[in-house]
C-alpha cells in the first residue's frame, strides 16, 4: 500500500467504492474463507476495474486490520478522493432545484457518516463542509455512511461564509437549524432551491454562518429533552424537505 493511501473497511463501504469510484480502489484484500453473494459481488466489481484482488487469512486480516470492523473485506485508495471529485458549480448549473446540506464544523466521523447516510438517502446533491475544524472522510466515516460516502459528493471549502454568499447569489435559500428560533420546521416552504445548514455537536453554528441564513427553523420538542444529537436532527430536516417536494409535485 502506498504512503499516501487510504484505507476502506466493510461491506457497504467497499462495494460502494467499487461501483461508483473504481478509478481511485487500488486494491482490495478478501477473507478467503468467505465464498457468499457480497463477496463473490465485491470481487466481481473488482475484476471490471481491473482492481488488484488479495485473497487472504482470517489471520492476515486480524493481524493487519484487527482493530477495525472490516467484515473479511479491505481496500486501499487514493487518499481523500472519494466523493470529493464535483465540483459546487458544476452541481448548481446542473440542477434546477439544488438540494444541499451544510455541516458548519461536525467533528465526530460517526456523525458525519450518519449524515451522508442522511443525505444519499434523501437525495441530496452535495454536502458542504469547512475544511479546518471539521471531520473530513477517514475509514470510521465512511464504514458509518454505508457507501454513502462514495456515491455522495463531500466538498470540503476553505471559507464557508464565502461559500453561503456564492450558493445565494446562485438563488439557493439557506435555511439553519437553531432551537432558540421560532419558526417551526413543518410551517416552513422548503420547496426549491434549497440548501439546510446544521451546527456542529453541541455548539451549534457559528454566528457569522446563521447570519448568513435567510431563516431560522426549530424542530417541536414534545419532551423534556432540549436538543437532538446533530445527525438525528440532519435526517429529520432532509425528510421534511422530500415530504413537501413530494407533495409539491403530486
Amino acid at each position: 500500500m502506498k504512503p499516501e493511501s487510504e484505507l476502506i473497511f466493510g461491506l457497504h463501504a467497499v462495494e460502494a467504492a467499487l461501483k461508483y469510484q473504481a478509478q481511485d480502489v487500488e486494491q482490495i484484500w478478501l477473507d478467503s474463507q468467505r465464498r457468499d453473494a457480497r463477496i463473490k459481488t465485491i470481487a466481481s466489481l473488482a475484476k471490471k476495474s481491473n482492481v488488484r484482488i488479495n485473497k487472504v487469512s482470517r489471520d492476515y486480516l486480524q493481524e493487519h486490520f484487527g482493530d477495525q470492523r472490516h467484515q473479511g473485506v479491505v481496500a486501499s485508495t487514493v487518499a481523500g478522493k472519494a466523493g470529493n471529485d464535483i465540483d459546487l458549480q458544476q452541481i448548481l448549473q446542473q440542477q434546477q432545484q439544488p438540494f444541499l446540506l451544510v455541516l458548519d464544523g461536525v467533528q465526530d466521523p460517526h456523525n458525519l457518516g450518519a449524515c451522508l447516510r442522511s443525505a444519499d438517502a434523501a437525495g441530496v446533491h452535495a454536502v458542504i463542509v469547512p475544511r479546518d475544524r471539521a471531520a473530513g472522510l477517514t475509514a470510521t466515516v465512511r464504514k458509518v455512511a454505508s457507501g454513502a460516502a462514495e456515491s455522495v459528493p463531500l466538498i470540503q471549502v476553505t471559507n464557508l461564509a464565502r461559500t453561503l454568499r456564492e450558493l445565494k447569489d446562485a438563488g439557493v435559500w439557506l435555511v439553519g437549524l437553531a432551537g432558540e428560533s421560532d419558526q417551526d420546521l413543518y410551517a416552513t416552504d422548503l420547496k426549491g432551491p434549497l440548501a439546510v445548514v446544521m451546527g456542529a455537536e453541541g455548539e451549534g453554528m457559528r454566528r457569522l454562518t446563521k447570519e448568513h441564513c435567510d431563516f431560522l427553523v426549530r424542530i417541536p420538542m414534545a419532551g423534556i429533552v432540549s436538543s437532538l444529537n446533530v445527525s438525528v436532527a440532519t435526517g429529520i430536516c432532509l425528510f421534511e424537505v422530500v415530504r413537501q417536494r413530494a407533495g409539491a409535485n403530486s
